[in-house]
């Protein structure tokens, strides 16, 4: 995940502000003895006036000039003093006004980035406070920002560059709320801190007392546990443990971020996160690629259950045709890469997952994040600076500090500052997180060089796809092999229908969830999942889509959403879903760059500098243009479309149909009844309150035969 700024944008400090010597308009003021015209500006307007030779003469010279059109009023989206509002001179002038902007955004940036670094590496109440009060400094630079952009006609300018950044300026999302109501924007600010901060400290413990947080612990468990009532305790536990904490705060949060959305013009929160796709289109999109993609995933999803049947016993499973989620080796039934040992269609054929050779080699972290460098930099890409070896957590401290602990990228704005903050584990899975992770300090270093206003992906899901479009070259048994983690490779049919299974299971599996978790959000900005519905609609999204159920009863006293960082952490979501589609059409296009010859699914671009350069030529764009351009950059097409993705798993899905036949590959849409609530104190409670009964009635009965003997 890539770290961006507090979910708004841009600021500055105009000259009637009463803190002086922040950011001004760089419009030049005009000096009397040099010009017939001069514009004053006043908190609520600007105004054009003559030179004056008596008060009588300014007040008919202005009444006149302004009847006729000559000078205009400013304010919002308004003219500060022009003649013509879109003349090379304005123009001019703009750019000027843009270059002072870039170079106090890096510095308001780097610290308010700098705050919010320190507290997610040291969850101190100091530290939030510090970050709470740098991010409404932040937001107040965005405001005047967009009230300076505000004094030029920019809807009018003829240079598109000029215009997109003026867009972007004036678009500040939910920092608008801090101009309208400081206190709202202050509450929204610290909403959100709560929530992540309930998230980021949640443990779960055994009734031995051992406690275990989401990383490594609960994750780990997840992975390599097989037992049915472990595995519900630990799902559970984890949900009563987070979001069951923050309900009403996210529904608190959801009013304001509306308010903020309305603020700034749009209908609600979501439509706000919907406008940076720049596409009018974009559900339909959405709902097309779901679509498309739809059959491989039925066909997966039968092949897991199958499987997990003979695991578990079929008597665990609904009759609806759903998963119990708790069963596909991840809090979130999200990926399903750790049931790979269960799921391997040939099991005689060598594993590809290399986790028992990174551990049997004494793989340190820092040697996995070095083969993650050493991928790029073999394409010609940028290595990584000395300050993100230097200031970057790779590893969960043991100095006692609380951390957030999910993985994410930073840029500091300053142009040399970028960082990773991740408690990694010497896994193939962090492994390839690591290379997500990395993938996006390599966006940020592409495009380090443009305005702040450009400096992020061409949307959303560029920035998500580039880490892992390299990861797909990474995973490949050709290149493990190379690089000394695979002894072998076995070109064979077995050996590349199990490769594609556990692609499969980590990317198909991933597809409806994407999907869905932003579905949600945006029922709940627009008020048809209101708080009362918050729990059930979410679970008729997940039953729906994802076909994988509670494996316990579900109330509206829980809310499972908030069990998941992106909930809690603000993080719009979509983003996974179309990068996991454009990744695949990048790499189709990087391969043909790289002259692979052959399935796609084999195709490692490793050492192809064409390759490199078609990637970074990409990268360089930042959000400079729009995402049709930056797509059509790499891969020829201004439209995400599945076929990659159907290309790269065809023989995956022609093997799947064969050994699903006769099977029903589909599940009922609403969730399977379950009439039992179960919370996990009460499942503990009642594990120990049967022990105690059963020792009763054993040492009781025996005491008394003892008695009665004696």
């Amino acid at each position: 995940m890539y770290h961006p700024r507090p979910l708004y944008f841009g600021l500055v400090r105009t000259r009637h502000s009463k803190r002086a010597g922040l950011f001004q308009s760089s419009v030049p003021k005009l000096n009397l003895t040099q010009s017939r015209f001069i514009w004053l500006e006043f908190p609520a307007r600007v105004l054009c006036f003559c030179k004056p030779r008596t008060m009588l003469f300014n007040a008919l010279a202005l009444c006149v000039l302004c009847y006729a059109g000559i000078v205009q009023g400013g304010g919002p989206g308004g003219v500060a003093g022009e003649f013509h509002s879109h003349d090379v001179a304005n123009e001019n002038r703009a750019q000027q006004w843009l270059n002072e902007y870039n170079t106090r955004a890096q510095v308001e940036y780097y610290n308010s980035v700098s705050a919010s670094w320190n507290y997610n590496t040291n969850l101190t109440t100091e530290n939030k406070e510090k970050s709470l009060a740098a991010a409404t400094v932040e937001a107040a630079f965005d405001n005047e920002a967009a009230e300076n952009a505000s004094t030029f006609a920019w809807q009018n300018f003829t240079d598109q560059n000029l215009l997109r950044q003026f867009r972007k300026v004036s678009d500040i999302g939910s920092a608008a709320l801090a101009k309208i109501d400081p206190d709202k924007y202050k509450q929204l600010n610290q909403i959100l801190a709560d929530m992540e901060e309930i998230y980021s400290k949640g443990k779960i413990c055994k009734v031995d007392g051992t406690c275990l947080s989401l990383e490594p612990g609960i994750t780990r468990l997840l992975a390599k546990s097989r037992d049915y009532d472990e595995l519900l305790w630990a799902w559970v536990a984890w949900r009563d443990a987070t979001g069951k904490k923050m309900k009403a705060q996210y529904a608190q949060f959801a009013g304001l971020a509306n308010e903020a959305a309305r603020a700034n013009h749009y209908a609600d929160a979501g439509a706000y996160w919907r406008s940076w796709y720049d596409t009018d289109d974009f559900r339909q999109q959405l709902e097309r690629l779901y679509d498309e993609l739809k059959p491989l995933y039925l066909n997966l999803h039968a092949y897991v259950k199958r499987k997990l049947k003979t695991v578990y016993g079929a008597e665990k499973f609904p009759s609806t045709g759903h998963i119990p989620a708790h069963l596909l080796g991840n809090m979130w039934a999200q990926s399903w890469i750790n049931l790979n040992e269960i799921m391997q269609p040939f099991p005689g054929k060598p594993s590809v997952d290399i986790t028992p050779t990174l551990k049997a080699k004494n793989y340190t972290v820092r040697q996995l994040f070095n083969i993650s460098e050493e991928f790029f930099t073999s394409l010609g890409l940028f290595p990584m600076p000395d300050l993100f070896w230097e200031k970057s957590m790779l590893t969960k401290p043991t100095d006692g500090r609380e951390v957030v602990c999910h993985a994410s990228a930073w840029d500091f704005y300053n142009q040399k500052d970028f960082r990773i903050k991740m408690c990694t584990d010497i896994t193939m899975e962090d492994l390839v997180t690591i290379h997500h992770e990395m993938g996006h300090i390599q966006y940020y270093l592409q495009y380090r060089n443009l305005s702040v206003l450009y400096r992020g992906g061409a949307n959303p899901g560029f920035h998500e796809a580039v880490g892992d479009v390299l990861a797909l070259s990474v995973t490949t048994p050709k290149h493990l092999k190379e690089i000394g983690l695979l002894d072998k490779v076995e070109n064979d049919y077995e050996s590349d229908i199990n490769f594609l299974m556990s692609q499969a299971l980590d990317k198909i599996s991933f597809l409806p969830f994407g999907y869905l978790m932003d579905q949600w959000r945006w029922g709940v900005f627009d008020g048809t999942t209101p708080m009362n519905k918050y729990n059930t609609d979410w679970w008729k999204l997940r039953c729906k889509y994802q076909g994988v159920s509670p494996p316990v009863k579900r109330t509206e006293d829980d809310f499972d959403p908030g069990a998941k960082y992106h909930i809690p952490g603000n993080t719009p979501y979509i983003r996974y879903f179309v990068s996991q589609v454009v990744q695949l059409q990048f790499h189709s296009s990087l391969c043909k760059a790289a002259n692979h010859t052959g399935p796609l699914y084999k195709c490692d671009i490793y050492r192809s500098a064409a390759a490199g350069k078609l990637l970074s030529d990409m990268l360089k764009l930042g959000s400079s243009k729009p995402w049709p351009y930056a797509l059509e950059k790499i891969t020829g097409s201004r439209d995400m479309n599945a076929s990659a993705i159907i290309e790269y798993f065809m023989p995956l899905i022609d093997w799947l149909k064969i050994q699903n036949q006769g099977q029903t590959i589909t599940w009922d849409d609403a969730c399977p009844d379950l009439n039992v609530p179960v919370s996990a104190a009460s499942r503990i409670l009642h594990s120990n309150f049967c022990v105690i009964v059963l020792l009763i009635l054993y040492y009781i009965p025996v005491q008394l035969f003892t008695l009665l003997k004696v």
